[in-house]
């Protein structure tokens, strides 16, 4: 079996292009014309660029955004719902899906459909795109005749998720650029201005105060070492990205981003409120809840969190009630614990939590919108540091020379 690249038409005119897998370019038209798209160029994907495509989508570039992901079960369900055939419905959403990536592994779910595989696994098989959490959801829907009621809470599911990140980052963007220009106004004045003063330092022979000294002393060593810098900053940072790739570093790396000064409180009731609306979602779609558990702890997006999510479930499995080892974790508030025993002991569970989510999510909210004026004293004495670095470095030099009165005559 041969790997072609295709462009073609939709039914609508629009233009699609990607890379399959087919034994002959004429299978593979016939493949296109059977998905509703109008093949226009079929070749071998054998030049340079689609090797370079295909390094660049192994290493993640082009994967499916949340965007896309929220369209695409917002458009299943609009076809579940309206009873539509299920193999007919995907070809038509595939042909119409504006990222590549997503598409070929749309098209690729459409031959597991063909060859008579069910919806949920011919989803699992695409792990990079479907989280476990995505497949449990719809493969429950599949069992029990609700597939429509899947498609509609992973949508809302996953519109939820989007805000709190927009919001997140929105909220991230001022302190971001300001940590940006400070470090680019001390690269430009240790590269750059210093070594402009340099000449009339020397004037001064050993007299130079210390923080002149030590502003001098950097400014010469990054100036004839930089590549080395350079080399020892990349080497760090792809070093820094192994060991978070790792089982133990994703595990520390998490526990110490819990623990940062401002943003960690954030994100612990972030990913709270992901955790309890995502276990609400599962048990109302009748998941089992020790299944449910493990999904969760997969898709709470911080492996330090998601130990404490086992052994919620380890502790139920023991026989334990959700509210004893919900207790003894240490992950809920007071309140979200009394919500959580309410909804045991009434047997409305799920909508419990999607209180104690909400309640999370107000949290996050007010939090974002005063994080700015929360770190605006730290920024302050980032700035101010800065500052005094210049004032203590650059001029007080300049004012023992104005002062002697020599050198500035």
């Amino acid at each position: 079996m041969a790997t072609f690249r295709y462009t073609g038409r939709t039914s609508r005119g629009a233009t699609v292009n990607g890379v399959l897998d087919a034994e002959t370019p004429e299978s593979l038209a016939n493949h296109l014309f059977a998905n509703g798209i109008t093949p226009t160029d079929i070749r071998p994907a054998s030049g340079s660029q689609d090797v370079l495509q295909e390094i660049w989508q192994r290493l993640g570039g082009g994967r499916p955004k949340i965007n896309d992901l929220i369209l695409f079960s917002r458009q299943m369900f609009a076809v579940t719902q309206a009873g539509l055939p299920l193999l007919k419905g995907m070809q038509t959403i595939a042909a119409s899906t504006p990222n590549v990536f997503l598409r070929e592994a749309l098209m690729r779910v459409i031959e597991n459909l063909q060859a008579g595989r069910d919806l949920a696994s011919s989803l699992s098989r695409h792990p990079e795109v479907f989280s476990k959490f995505y497949v449990s959801i719809v493969r429950v829907g599949e069992t029990t005749g609700t597939l429509p009621i899947s498609f509609k809470r992973m949508y809302e599911y996953l519109g939820i998720e989007k805000r709190i990140r927009e919001k997140l980052s929105a909220a991230m963007r001022y302190p971001t650029t300001v940590v940006i220009a400070i470090a680019i106004a001390i690269a430009v004045i240790t590269i750059w201005v210093l070594p402009k003063f340099a000449p009339i330092f020397a004037s001064l022979g050993d007299n130079l105060p210390m923080p002149t000294k030590i502003l001098l002393g950097v400014s010469a060593f990054v100036s004839t070492y930089w590549y080395v810098i350079a080399a020892v900053v990349l080497a760090g940072s792809i070093g820094f990205h192994v060991y978070v790739r790792s089982e133990e570093g994703r595990y520390h790396w998490d526990r110490f981003k819990l623990r940062v000064p401002v943003t960690g409180n954030i994100v612990v009731k972030a990913t709270m409120a992901r955790i309890c609306r995502s276990f609400a979602l599962a048990l109302e779609a009748g998941v089992p809840m020790t299944q449910a558990l493990s999904l969760i702890s997969r898709a709470a997006g911080n492996e330090y969190l998601s130990e404490g999510v086992l052994a919620l479930r380890n502790g139920i499995e023991r026989g334990e009630s959700l509210t004893r080892t919900a207790q003894t974790s240490g992950l809920f508030t007071p309140l979200a614990l009394q919500m959580i025993t309410i909804g045991e002991e009434t047997g409305s569970l799920g909508e419990m939590l999607i209180e104690v989510a909400d309640f999370y999510e107000r949290e996050v909210d007010y939090d974002l919108e005063n994080l700015s004026s929360a770190l605006e004293p730290l920024l302050i004495v980032a700035v101010g540091g800065m500052v005094l670095i210049l004032a203590l470095g650059v001029f007080l030099p300049l004012w023992d020379m104005a002062a002697s009165g020599g050198g500035l005559t």
